[in-house]
């Protein structure tokens, strides 16, 4: 994506122009800033739109952003620009300027790339990078929000850091046992690293290796921890929302940390997955930082907790419900070690599931007459608990669903919810088709399928009824009419449903149809389709001939506007009329077509035209071959 820099004239007087009071308009509650309007009118607009700096609040929404009294230290906090009308939000695709580094105006502070292209987010001030609040490879920051804050003294460096580290206690605090839960169950974070112990390093993010793509899975590690690795060769298999692909190393050096090993999913695009170094040596340095560090979050990790339990001891619980008294009898609790949240320190029912929820429970102390009964009715409670979920088990069976299956029953549930789809069926006659086929095996020593036929009789019927080869455009509001005949043939695979891409199809030949069909559906299959090989595509066939399925109605693969739903050839006896005008019964073999259309691209005459081309060109099946 190519980089440019924002320089429109009147936006670049005006930075000029304020930047020389950056101060003294952010300190002025009534301070009010005019941008120019499409008709040429001034309207009042916000300093953040128009530098990136945040003129709100230093108390603002934005979740995992330090923010700090600017009565501290002065600083100023960088929000992420607008740098194009309809940005609502971008992603940082790389930090130019480091931590401490000095600034001047004019300085490349990052480069953020947009809706529309990457751009450089240029300085209006001088100063030092104090501290950088989003990292390279964030996604999706929306406009305003908190990126980066700077400070005009070399010194005060530190009192950032230091505020940072303070915000970041206070806020370790305040997680319930639950979160603690939460958090001793899942694997060690990977979305941010400590790298300030680390020797020269690059950490690799999970790439978008689809336009689609927003997250994957780690098929494999074809290289291992410590080894040498090319320009060019292969690191990972990465399972994405249409394939699994190669991700490829784009520096030569040494494959130092897995981050995501083998068989994580769900990785977000852009959170890191492995580091590499240049030099051999410093391998043990990355690997034993990383040893120390989950060390220390071992040992912390039990604090919050312990402040937690402590807390929960000094509870006066004022009133109890019924439903809480209830599960506190059943359960054998201790009333006075739950946390009450309800009015007036009214220990609710929600309260007790969320501490037997924990796993953290304190037994009631019960006096030695009344220990037989409540120990028998916890395990009473226990043993009919334990009944319930083996029957549970036994009844279903969790079966999990691939990266691109998921991606799959999202995609067609939005085509359902999005697009309006209109149904046309046809019948068509078989035999000419059928002869076609048995001619060409048997006089050219050619093997084509019926499937390979009806691609190259739906690819002609598109060249003739152009309307039909489109899509509708949701940006423009209109529909958009696609200069080549790209068709997508739907191929099953264990994975889900795949659809790769035979390009120009009306302008190839039926055996080069054949040839191609097999090397992609071949390809499908194993996984192998490149990016270029299923992305795009104008319209859609999808064939169940194959089985006992005589019609059906397929579902729109947007940003497609037509599937062709083609069903078996059944032979039926209709009356026909011969040379001598007189009508005698025939038997013929029928196929139903069944074409779901966007009726916002399609309205019944184009339909009408495209299904009589289709008809057309299976009565004469001939004329193809010209």
């Amino acid at each position: 994506m190519a980089l440019s820099r924002l320089r429109h004239p009147l936006i670049s007087h005006s930075l000029r122009i304020l930047s020389s009071s950056t101060r003294s308009i952010s300190r002025t509650p009534n301070s009010r800033i005019y941008s120019v309007g499409g008709n040429g009118n001034l309207r009042p607009t916000s300093w953040s739109r128009l530098t990136g700096v945040c003129d709100r609040p230093l108390k603002s929404k934005w979740i995992g952003v330090k923010f700090f009294s600017s009565s501290d230290f002065p600083h100023e906090v960088l929000g992420m620009p607008a740098l194009s009308p309809t940005m609502t939000q971008g992603n940082i695709a790389k930090w130019r300027k480091k931590e401490g580094d000095k600034i001047a105006v004019g300085d490349i502070l990052c480069e953020i790339e947009t809706d529309k292209a990457t751009l450089e987010f240029e300085s209006l001030e001088e100063g030092f990078l104090a501290k950088i609040l989003v990292p390279d490879g964030s996604k999706d920051v929306p406009v305003g929000q908190p990126i980066a804050i700077t400070v005009e003294e070399e010194s005060d460096i530190q009192n950032v850091s230091a505020s940072v580290g303070d915000e970041s206690k206070v806020e370790e605090k305040k997680p319930t046992n639950q979160d603690v839960a939460d958090e001793e169950s899942k694997p060690e974070s990977t979305s941010t690293i400590d790298t300030s112990d680390l020797p020269p390093h690059e950490i690799l993010g999970m790439p978008a290796l689809s336009p689609t793509m927003n997250q994957g899975n780690i098929a494999k590690w074809n290289k291992k921890e410590g080894d040498k690795i090319e320009v060019g060769d292969i690191l990972c298999e990465i399972e994405t929302d249409k394939a699994t692909l190669e991700f490829e190393s784009l520096e030569e050096g040494y494959l130092a940390k897995i981050v995501a090993p083998e068989g994580t999913k769900e990785v977000a695009v852009g959170q890191p997955i492995a580091i590499t170094v240049e030099d051999a040596g410093d391998i043990e340095a990355v690997k034993n930082s990383f040893s120390s560090s989950s060390v220390n979050q071992k040992e912390k990790a039990p604090q919050p907790s312990t402040k937690s339990e402590v807390k929960t001891h000094k509870n006066n619980t004022a009133r109890i419900s019924p439903a809480a008294k209830l599960l506190i009898t059943e359960y054998g609790l201790d009333a006075s070690t739950l946390n009450a949240t309800g009015p007036l320190s009214t220990l609710l029912k929600s309260d007790v599931l969320s501490a037997i929820k924990s796993g953290k429970l304190s037994p009631k102390p019960a006096s030695s007459k009344a220990k037989a009964p409540s120990s028998q009715s916890h395990q009473a409670a226990a043993s009919h608990e334990s009944k319930s979920d083996l029957k549970q088990s036994e009844a279903y069976e969790d079966f999990p669903n691939s990266q691109i299956r998921k991606v799959i029953a999202k995609r067609l549930l939005e085509s359902k919810i999005n697009t309006p789809h209109l149904y046309l069926s046809s019948d068509v006659i078989l035999d000419p088709l059928l002869s076609l086929r048995k001619d060409l095996k048997e006089q050219y020593d050619v093997k084509v399928s019926v499937n390979d036929i009806i691609i190259k009789v739906v690819a002609a019927a598109l060249k003739n009824v152009p309307e039909a080869n489109a899509y509708w455009s949701d940006e423009k509001g209109e529909v958009i009419l696609c200069d080549s005949v790209d068709i997508s043939i739907a191929v099953a695979t264990e994975k889900g449903l795949m659809t790769p891409i035979l390009k120009n199809a009306d302008h190839k030949t039926i055996s080069a149809i054949s040839s191609e069909v097999k090397e992609l559906a071949a390809k499908a299959r194993a996984g192998k389709l490149k990016p270029q090989e299923f992305q795009g595509g104008t319209f859609s066939i999808s064939n169940l001939g194959m089985y006992p399925v005589d019609k059906f109605c397929a579902i729109i693969n947007p940003p497609q506007a037509c599937i062709l739903a083609v069903g078996r050839g059944n032979k039926v006896v209709e009356p026909v009329i011969d040379a001598d005008g007189i009508e005698k019964p025939s038997v013929a073999t029928k196929l139903n077509l069944t074409l779901s259309a966007d009726h916002r691209v399609f309205d019944g005459k184009v339909g009408g035209a495209f299904l009589s081309a289709l008809k057309s060109n299976f009565s004469d099946i001939k004329r193809l071959l010209l």
